[in-house]
């Protein structure tokens, strides 16, 4: 069962990723998640070209969640992660989820993300 949750996953992640591109304006931001850490990252999809990773084992996040695979982790992650990402000029972006489904952790990242001025 998981190692078909695993493939469907994927599979949707293709068909999601079908109508997706990013550019150095507006760069996808795709995200994954495990059971214990989320990470992010802006990716320009022209120049092929990772612009900004995060990730909540790094040492402002891990401070202060040392068990980030929660969804109170994943809200403050996109906080900080919209602030960073706003320090390198980037305010739009195209959100993939990589075939996640639009809850929990992924809709509190995004939320955040949006909260601190992100569009998408």
């Amino acid at each position: 069962m998981k190692n078909r949750k695993k493939t469907m996953r994927q599979y949707r992640h293709v068909r999601i990723r079908a109508g997706l591109s990013g550019d150095s304006e507006k760069p996808r931001l795709v995200v994954r998640r495990s059971l214990k850490n989320f990470s992010a990252q802006l990716v320009d999809d022209v120049k092929h070209k990772t612009i900004f990773s995060l990730s909540t084992l790094e040492k402002e996040i891990k401070h202060r969640f040392p068990y980030a695979g929660n969804v109170k982790a994943a809200a403050f992650f996109g906080e900080v992660f919209a602030q960073k990402a706003k320090e390198k000029g980037i305010s739009k972006v195209v959100f993939d989820r990589a075939g996640y489904a639009y809850h929990g952790r992924v809709k509190a990242f995004a939320e955040s993300l949006r909260k601190g001025g992100l569009e998408f």
